[in-house]
């Protein structure tokens, strides 16, 4: 049987002062100030995350 691919999908997600990064495969990014940096965490997850499996 063969596996499914599946993508990640990365999103910014505001928690009061704070942004962090989130990912279906569970990842998430540390808590910015800085909406930028908090994309720039995701952009980070999804050029090491690779392949998926």
């Amino acid at each position: 049987m063969a596996q499914q691919q599946h993508a990640h999908t990365t999103t910014v997600v505001e928690q009061g002062r704070f942004c962090l990064a989130r990912c279906t495969c569970g990842w998430r990014g540390p808590a910015r100030r800085a909406r930028s940096k908090a994309r720039s965490d995701a952009d980070d997850h999804l050029g090491s995350a690779g392949p998926a499996a």
